[in-house]
């Protein structure tokens, strides 16, 4: 399934895109798509049952704002460097175990929504990646099939970073990942049933038209279900966290001078295979 969250901001409500592409209104039978939702199967099955009888009432797609579609997020975990061309592009090495970090849940917006060039930035980068939102529980998980098993469905996500925060500032990567707006998320949540192979999806992105990205995520160093398994070792992972797990290469760091790094009235677009696509103007903040 393609669940989704729309309207205004704040005011969102859940939706899905049937197999016709037609958005259906789920504010009927559930009050939100979010973690509670992903771990109860028998609600679940209730939605499924609602598409395959029609029952479901047509929402009016045209003008209709698309929001994150998880709502009330507990966490977003950000996995670095966990590509090997992104490692390469950048002269890091490749990491012996997954590098962690963490993304305050208000950064999260909708896919098309304005994403802010922080006040004094002057290298803003994008990041095309897959998220990973948990379905069930996942403390101490032993095995990568056991962090595949806790997946509850698939994300677009734009791990928006500014690199002289993270970086050249000191400290720990937290500050260039937690300005206002740096986390779109979207258009859809695919269920994990619809991806059961999360490691043979195209990755790509585009900054004003211009081809960006272009990885499959083959090229990630921890696989999804080790990255799971990885991080139930040190944090308790619950049912609508997020896990943002890393970008291939083409990203404004990895470029040579001068890096083009985003600017006021830039626009990026990025999609991945069967996870739809997203569309950001970026502003001063």
């Amino acid at each position: 399934m393609k669940l989704l969250r729309v309207g205004p901001v704040g005011a969102e409500r859940p939706a899905l895109l049937d197999q016709d592409g037609t958005l259906r209104d789920l504010s009927g039978l559930i009050t939100d798509v979010d973690g509670a939702l992903l771990a109860d199967d028998s609600v679940l099955s209730r939605v499924r049952d609602a598409v395959a009888s029609g029952e479901l009432p047509v929402l009016a797609a045209e003008g209709l704002r698309i929001g994150a579609p998880v709502g009330r997020i507990g966490k977003v975990v950000g996995i670095g460097l966990n590509y090997h061309g992104h490692a390469a592009e950048v002269g890091a090495e490749t990491p012996a175990e997954p590098i962690m970090f963490l993304k305050a849940p208000d950064t999260v917006v909708g896919p098309d929504d304005t994403v802010l060039i922080p006040r004094g930035s002057v290298k803003t980068d994008w990041e095309a990646e897959l998220g990973v939102v948990i379905g069930a529980t996942a403390r101490y998980l032993a095995s990568a099939e056991e962090g595949l098993a806790h997946v509850g469905g698939y994300v677009l996500v734009n791990d928006v970073s500014e690199r002289e925060f993270q970086i050249e500032r000191g400290g720990t990567w937290d500050k260039g990942k937690n300005c206002e707006t740096f986390t779109p998320l979207g258009p859809w949540l695919v269920t994990a049933d619809e991806i059961p192979d999360p490691q043979v999806l195209d990755v790509k992105l585009w900054v004003n038209g211009e081809l960006k990205q272009d990885g499959e995520t083959c090229d990630q160093i921890f696989p999804v279900g080790e990255v799971v398994r990885y991080l139930s070792q040190f944090m308790t992972l619950y049912p609508g966290d997020v896990i943002v797990t890393g970008t291939p290469a083409g990203v404004a760091m990895g470029q040579p001078e001068p890096k083009p790094f985003l600017r006021a009235g830039d626009v990026v677009e990025l999609e991945i295979e069967k996870l739809g696509r997203q569309r950001q103007e970026f502003k001063s903040a």
